[in-house]
């Protein structure tokens, strides 16, 4: 077998910070450990089940949905109480090799353009952590890429042709390629995943089990779960992810440097929905962001926030309806509102309010049409969000695990393979 080519010796950047959902060992390991992720909305404290703090106020992290478990397994990721997440340094090679990766891309010395640009893709990275109680115990310090959402949807998705490094022993190959047979077909393999349901308030989790469960016929459909609240395809999320990935994949076919084996990519979204409020006939619909429940300006009480639901009756010909619950009470007032036969032409207009500019739309429909125009408008404003709302998504995808990175003189075919397959299947599910 070919020994390990010499592994690169770096210093963590003074600064930095780091990333949530990753913190795999070996693949077959980190798969077996793969478990339902525990309620978010239960906060950090009340994360373990109920299971005492660990190590100096650290706790397991809520938020993983793939990897070694804390207190289950021998590795395991916990959240330190300044908001970054500490990932247990696995056994030599596999630790070591993941350190050194993270200390040569975050060196402070670093100028080499490819590794600088790579940073803008990874979690940031704050150094090493001990417990004081246990010095000998080494956790990597990095940013927990969840911690600005209010309700996260996360998915981990190991990306490439092959989950086994070049130096893999043909026992060791034979055991990743049994465990999911269309790796080298797909390119990817969905470890996990947690997503928000605005119309329960709680969460869907699935484990690796469900992603080795998708075929090449079934894995757009198994995808799209991740990207749907409850109510709607979020197509807003699906064409941000599509915009990350695509830079991922720029900056892979622009690199020889490294190989990754068994890394991943890590999507995170904001999944508590915009409230909107939706005004036609004097050309409004503003969009309020991140609210599940609330009020509009007219004391109108929101239940739920994705789905049309109308909330006052019609006044000088103006129907108001907001995101709420479902579209039966906006189909009577729009045909008691159509009874009006009002001759004045009617605007749509689709404005975000949080980021001006990111993408607006006008159609005129007249009084005449309003049956056959406005509510497939509606519907297509809220149950299919537009390519054109890519930016205005919060969304963030982030490369992960690094256990199985090295160097190279070749493009990493395998890794663009991969990312390229998962491009097409995110577009289809936008297009579709």
């Amino acid at each position: 077998m070919a020994t390990e080519p010499p592994r690169p010796a770096g210093r963590p950047e003074g600064r930095g910070g780091c990333c949530a959902g990753g913190g795999r060992g070996e693949t077959e390991e980190a798969e077996a450990a793969a478990q339902p992720v525990l309620d978010a909305s239960l906060g950090p404290a009340a994360a373990g089940g109920g299971r005492r703090r660990a190590l100096n106020g650290c706790v397991p992290l809520s938020h993983q949905v793939a990897g070694h478990m804390y207190g289950k397994d021998k590795g395991g990721i916990l959240q330190h109480p300044d908001g970054t997440v500490l990932k247990q340094l696995q056994p030599p090679p596999r630790g070591p090799r993941e350190q050194e990766f993270y200390n040569k891309v975050y060196d402070s010395d670093c100028c080499d353009s490819i590794l600088l640009e790579l940073r803008e893709h990874l979690p940031k990275y704050f150094g090493v952590w001990s417990p004081p109680t246990a010095p000998n115990d080494t956790y990597l310090k990095l940013e927990d890429v969840t911690r600005k959402f209010n309700k996260p949807c996360i998915m981990d998705v190991k990306i490439g042709q092959k989950s086994y490094d070049p130096y893999a022993s043909a026992e060791k190959i034979q055991q990743q390629v049994s465990k999911y047979p269309l790796m080298e077909e797909i390119g990817f393999l969905v470890l996990g995943m947690r997503v928000y349901h605005v119309s329960s308030d709680s969460y869907e989790t699935q484990n690796q089990h469900y992603g080795r469960s998708l075929t090449k016929e079934t894995v757009k459909d198994g995808i799209s779960k991740f990207f749907h609240s409850g109510y709607c395809l979020r197509k807003d999320v699906v064409a941000a992810s599509i915009q990350k990935v695509e830079k991922i994949l720029e900056w892979f076919e622009g690199q020889t440097q490294l190989n990754f084996y068994a890394s991943s990519l890590l999507f995170v979204y904001e999944g508590s929905y915009q409230v909107t409020t939706v005004r036609l006939s004097d050309v409004t619909l503003a969009e309020k962001r991140g609210v599940s429940k609330g009020l509009l300006s007219g004391g109108d009480v929101l239940e739920y926030n994705n789905n049309i639901h109308v909330i006052n009756s019609t006044e000088n010909g103006k129907i108001e309806a907001s995101v709420s619950k479902g579209l039966s009470k906006f189909y009577a007032l729009h045909k008691k509102a159509c009874s009006k036969r009002h001759h004045s032409q009617l605007s749509l207009k689709v404005e975000n309010s949080e980021q001006d500019n990111v993408w607006k739309t006008s159609t005129c429909i007249t009084q005449e049409h309003l049956n056959g125009n406005v509510l497939p408008q509606l519907e297509k404003v809220f149950y299919h969000m537009p390519a054109e709302t890519k930016e205005s998504a919060n969304v963030e995808v982030r490369m992960i695990d690094f256990a199985h990175v090295f160097p190279s003189n070749t493009k990493d075919e395998g890794y663009i393979y991969g990312l390229k397959n998962l491009i097409t299947v995110l577009q289809n599910i936008l297009d579709n």
